[in-house]
């Protein structure tokens, strides 16, 4: 059977099925938004009997594609209409055409500014029968009270505010090509019957009024029959005009035709995140992805017949529009709950903010993993296991492109380690972490940079001139953010000669607060560092000992070394990059690969000037 029917249908037709309401708008629509110029093309194009496209339409009554829906824009229905036909394609051509010709109001539109204005239109008739203008040049558009001054409004250009005003200008209202039975009699009155009007009129009715009335607009009819996710893609595929639609959107009309409105549950999930740094920008999408993930999970795990029979755990883009409000009410306060925790737990892991967070991605199956485990996760063990996985997914960079397949993997192998002491999960036992990888990672564009620099906080060290312990605390209020150990200016002069290859690597950087950082300004470490002890008052061996709490060797930096520096410390952050993972980073070649990775660019903001 075939999915689609094509046909042409008449343009007054499909505007009075508008008005009735048997053609409407799935409320996931976004509201109608062309400007006075377009319309006026659009109206042009009618006139002159050129294409404008086809509209593609969604016959209702299937009862796993039920969104909810709305009017056309100006149109006035009782609540009780139910549609025949959904839009899916021609939304705003319909609504132009609508407001223009069936609403007999001014159009709500935009000038060119994207300034909000009210607009009727017309036709010229004298410029439409002109053979040598063109008939676009003769629509037009009038402010809504249907006067066009000049001179800062002292002058009337033109005055169309009454009907005999129409007539004497020859202008015709564009909101009357449906009705012209209506106008042309009191035009010939207002001109006395003279023939040369009647004849004027008889030709500007055929080349001009005719076209209006005869226009066809082809139809493709998309058969209730089809499934939600087809109907969803054609709809995505079609819709050129704007920005994809997204999960939510389409959720939020399916779950409103059951009178539940998401966007405002959203809402209050929403204030509950951003109260947490780490979620501050976790979206709808990531949520409904997690939810979506966890109730195909328990499904699966409820399932009463073979496993093999069972349904499969996903998140992909099929699942969550199938996602049914039932399961979306019993599961997502778990999942919030799930969201929340993590964050927590990476928190207690020295992820303290949204824009160190290395994974937005990896949230998804952790708040799911997360729900499904509960008060267990307070067990070390089981939260030693949850972090070791998690810093596989960092270190070994695998959430950085399309994930869904992994989210499913993830929560049932990790659930079935940790709960079940089960084979080790695929993330864990693929992830790989190459020792020259420390030379690339020079900028947060990177997670496993991210990652770093949590592992570098791992014990609480301190600020080097104001000797607070860099902590959730002071993270905030002291601006703690991540800056060059041998600062920039001192590695670029020639007698030095360092690379940025290794002075941009955050093997270099370390956590510092702002003051600090200016402090060190250009220096050389010998030099800044004696400044320090003079500053503080402190003597070299308390001062060692802060700075072993940033993984370096003092003695060596004291001597300005920097390639000793580099090597010692890079050998003690691939240690704890060891520990995190929990297995062994082969160190088999010092040479620096630069075309293994993708590079980054600069971050300048973390620059010792």
């Amino acid at each position: 059977m075939d999915s689609f029917d094509s046909t042409k249908k008449g343009l007054f037709e499909i505007l009075k099925d508008v008005e009735k309401g048997k053609i409407q708008l799935p409320d996931f629509q976004r509201g109608w938004v062309w400007d006075d110029f377009r319309i006026k093309g659009l109206l042009a194009s009618v006139a002159k009997s050129f294409p404008i496209g086809a509209v593609m339409l969604l016959e209702t009554g299937n009862e796993s594609v039920r969104f909810k829906s709305k009017p056309i824009e100006s149109v006035q229905l009782p609540q009780d209409v139910k549609p025949e036909m959904l839009i899916l394609d021609g939304q705003q051509r319909l609504t132009s055409l609508y407001q223009t010709i069936f609403s007999n109001k001014a159009v709500v539109t935009r000038n060119s500014r994207g300034g909000i204005i009210k607009r009727w239109y017309y036709i010229d008739m004298v410029k439409a029968m002109d053979p040598d203008t063109d008939l676009e040049e003769a629509i037009f558009s009038i402010n809504e009270n249907k006067i066009m001054t000049e001179n800062i409004g002292r002058n009337v250009v033109l005055d169309l505010s009454k009907q005999e005003y129409e007539f004497a200008n020859m202008m015709y209202p564009v909101n009357m090509v449906d009705e012209m039975a209506d106008w042309y009699p009191k035009f010939f009155e207002y001109w006395k019957y003279d023939s040369e009007k009647i004849k004027f009129w008889n030709e500007f009715m055929k080349t001009v009024i005719y076209d209006f009335n005869h226009y066809d607009i082809p139809v493709i009819i998309m058969k209730k029959e089809n499934p939600k996710e087809a109907v969803c893609q054609v709809f995505e595929k079609v819709n050129t005009g704007g920005v994809s639609l997204t999960v939510f959107e389409l959720l939020t009309a399916t779950f409103a035709s059951d009178e539940f409105d998401l966007k405002e549950d959203w809402t209050n999930i929403q204030n509950q995140f951003k109260s947490t740094n780490i979620l501050y920008y976790t979206s709808n999408t990531d949520l409904l992805q997690a939810v979506t993930l966890y109730a195909t999970y328990q499904n699966k795990l409820s399932f009463p017949g073979p496993i093999e029979n069972s349904p499969a755990v996903s998140a992909k883009r099929k699942e969550m529009l199938n996602l049914k409000l039932s399961d979306y009410l019993k599961f997502k306060n778990i999942i919030v709950e799930g969201f929340k925790k993590a964050s927590l737990i990476l928190k207690e892991n020295h992820i303290y903010s949204w824009r160190d967070l290395p994974y937005a991605t990896q949230l998804i199956p952790m708040a799911a993993i997360l729900a499904h485990l509960g008060s267990e996760i307070d067990n070390m063990t089981k939260k030693a296991k949850l972090m070791k996985w998690y810093w596989n997914g960092v270190f070994g960079e695998l959430y950085g492109a399309a994930n869904e397949t992994r989210y499913a993997l993830d929560l049932t192998q990790v659930v079935e380690w940790i709960q079940n002491d089960g084979p080790e999960p695929k993330t864990v036992f693929e992830s790989n972490f190459s020792h020259n990888r420390l030379f690339t990672l020079r900028t947060r564009n990177s997670a496993a940079y991210k990652g770093v620099y949590a592992l570098m906080l791992e014990d609480n060290p301190k600020d080097w001139i104001s000797g607070t312990e860099i902590n959730f605390s002071s993270y905030f209020d002291d601006a703690i953010d991540i800056h060059h150990i041998f600062p920039v200016a001192w590695c670029e002069k020639k007698e030095n000669g360092i690379s940025p290859d290794y002075y941009n690597s955050i093997v270099n950087k370390t956590p510092l607060s702002g003051p600090t950082n200016k402090f060190v300004s250009g220096d050389a470490p010998g030099k800044y560092l004696e400044r320090i002890i003079n500053k503080r008052n402190i003597t070299k061996e308390q001062l060692f000992e802060i700075l072993k709490g940033h993984i370096v060797n003092p003695e060596i930096l004291f001597k300005d070394d920097f390639m000793g520096f580099f090597e010692d410390r890079k050998e003690q952050i691939l240690q704890r990059i060891e520990l995190a993972m929990g297995k062994k980073i082969a160190r088999d070649s010092n040479v620096l690969d630069d075309t293994a990775f993708e590079d980054e660019p600069v971050d300048d903001s973390e620059n010792n000037e």
